[in-house]
């Protein structure tokens, strides 16, 4: 059930906005007393203070209506339905903030990038955009904006350095080009109560000799996976996997999001790999884009990329519910809430929310059934590599948009990411931003029922999960051809290898024809000229030659132990 749905504050709001908005404290308190409370870091005078900022901020935009867009997940969700109408209210500047899918938010930004109409005044999109925004230049330079236009607009209790994600929207340049909104990382997932139980333990051991566990790597998820898939436990029939198949935008953010490096494609390098990344794309020492193809020193169609997508198949058709292969993202996330999976690699904890609120795996005191933990890695992963990914959403000011309606935008994009409501936000949606929300003592109380999910973001290991990076200099043109490509794959149309072929040979295509155009100067892509792979393949790091044997020894861990390494 959708949290917001419980909530009759959203509802007063609407109401609220119903009238003609203009700026007043009085709705400013009102809105503190119904919705923040003490849900914050900030003290109620520190709260009223930074109100009354945003309400002189916007005088001089009061009666303006604006249009924002993000994803729907439920942390916009909040957003939309519960922060613009009671920014509406407080500042006079009446917001419409329009949830569609990610695929349609990236769609609509192409748009307005290729026809400079202003469709939105900001977007909430993915940072994995930063080395398109960076090369295209066709969004303000926030660093240049805070500092000269948007000066007057620009909250004095921003903290920046509160942010958790500026350094996956900062570009090589050093400014930053993106406000994270929400962020949230994709971990395994798992059920602890029947990792714990000692009879499961007993069998396990029985059928493979070690130790049921956290799987450290790949050998060790795909015999759990085996050893749940059939097994009936309290009359339920448990799959030992979860993912999805089908032939959808959302099938790219699948591999793109990090599954290349968790499986060892690229090299080493954090957040991102150098000079090749997850998405197989290498770089030279200035940043540009040289090739994806083994023939020019990428490694999209190399074969750690093909033992990457050979797993994934494996594991979805052999250890997931039958109904998988047809399912997207938002339609597959939910289904460890119904209860009868036992584990899932490649689990985006914005699903956190829908599991809280689901009783099939959560206990009658509230503590959950299932833990969150460090995503196993694949054969060809080597120490010093990113082991995750997170999507990092986060407000984008267009050049095309105009100055006094991206004025007013910036105030909303500060106001829903400010420090009175953060706490609250991040509540609702689980999605977390700033550090001071996270080591707060409301998410402190809070930690024992979001099994792991705080204790990870508390970690110092939580810079090892990274956006997308700078190499890909066309995130919008180059994602849809990975689900197309993919999907050839995952449906039997092709070989990993005949996809992969395809889809690095489309990516150098694209930018191939930017190489032409010019149209990204200096930054943009200059590729190398072809030449055997087997030249690459014998130099250092990625593309790596073919393993003789793919299957390493299992390892697992202690989840407890792993849990208490975070905390000492």
């Amino acid at each position: 059930m959708n949290v917001l749905l419980k909530t009759s504050t959203a509802v007063g709001l609407a109401l609220a906005i119903s009238q003609p908005a203009w700026a007043d404290m009085s709705d400013a308190t009102a809105f503190l007393d119904a919705e923040i409370g003490d849900v914050s870091t900030l003290s109620r005078a520190d709260q009223e203070a930074e109100m009354q900022w945003f309400i002189d901020a916007a005088q001089p935009f009061q009666g303006m209506s604006i249009n924002v867009v993000s994803e729907t997940i439920t942390t916009h969700e909040y957003e939309s339905q519960v922060l613009a109408p009671a920014f509406s209210a407080i500042t006079g500047i009446n917001v419409t903030h329009d949830l569609i899918g990610e695929g349609d938010v990236v769609e609509k930004l192409q748009t307005q990038m290729q026809s400079g109409e202003n469709i939105y005044d900001a977007f909430v999109n993915d940072s994995d955009l930063i080395g398109t925004h960076w090369r295209y230049q066709q969004v303000r330079n926030l660093t240049e904006w805070m500092a000269n236009e948007g000066a007057d607009v620009t909250s004095p209790t921003l903290n920046l350095d509160d942010f958790i994600g500026t350094q996956f929207t900062t570009a090589p340049d050093g400014d930053l080009y993106q406000l994270p909104d929400q962020q949230f990382a994709n971990l395994y997932w798992f059920r602890y109560d029947w990792f714990n139980d000692e009879q499961i333990q007993a069998d396990f051991k029985e059928a493979y000799g070690y130790d049921l566990g956290v799987p450290v790597n790949w050998s060790a998820y795909e015999d759990i996976a085996e050893f749940f898939t059939g097994r009936e436990i309290d009359g339920v029939e448990v799959y030992g996997n979860m993912d999805y198949g089908k032939k959808d935008p959302s099938l790219g953010w699948r591999y793109t999001d990090a599954w290349m490096s968790m499986a060892g494609m690229g090299d080493k390098g954090e957040p991102n790999g150098l000079p090749v990344d997850e998405w197989g794309i290498r770089v030279n020492e200035n940043s540009q884009p040289v090739g994806a193809c083994m023939a020019r020193g990428g490694a999209t169609n190399s074969p750690a990329a093909v033992y990457a997508v050979d797993k994934a198949i494996k594991w979805l058709e052999e250890y997931s519910p039958p109904a998988a292969g047809g399912m997207t993202f938002s339609e597959a996330g939910p289904v460890p809430a119904q209860g009868n999976i036992a584990q899932q690699m490649f689990m985006y904890t914005t699903f956190v929310a829908p599991l809280v609120d689901s009783d099939a795996v959560m206990n009658e005191d509230g503590t959950p059934k299932w833990r969150l933990a460090p995503s196993p890695h694949g054969v060809y992963w080597e120490e010093g590599m990113k082991v995750g990914y997170q999507d990092v959403g986060s407000w984008t000011l267009m050049k095309s948009t105009p100055e006094d309606r991206a004025k007013a935008a910036w105030l909303y994009a500060q106001f829903v990411t400010s420090m009175t409501v953060d706490v609250k936000k991040s509540d609702v949606g689980l999605t977390f931003t700033r550090d001071s929300t996270i080591n707060s003592d409301h998410f402190t109380q809070r930690a024992d029922k979001l099994g792991g999910l705080v204790e990870f973001y508390r970690s110092p290991d939580r810079v090892r999960w990274s956006p997308t990076g700078t190499n890909v200099p066309d995130y919008p043109k180059l994602a849809q051809l990975w689900w197309q490509n993919i999907g050839d794959a995952m449906s039997g149309a092709k070989t990993s290898q005949e996809a992969l072929d395809q889809l690095c040979a489309d990516m150098e295509s694209v930018m191939s024809r930017l190489e032409r155009a010019g149209i990204q100067g200096d930054l943009g892509p200059v590729l190398n000229d072809e030449q055997e792979a087997s030249y690459w393949l014998e130099q250092p790091g990625a593309p790596k030659p073919a393993l003789a044997d793919e299957d390493e020894e299992p390892m697992t861990i202690s989840y407890d132990e792993l849990v208490s390494s975070w905390t000492e």
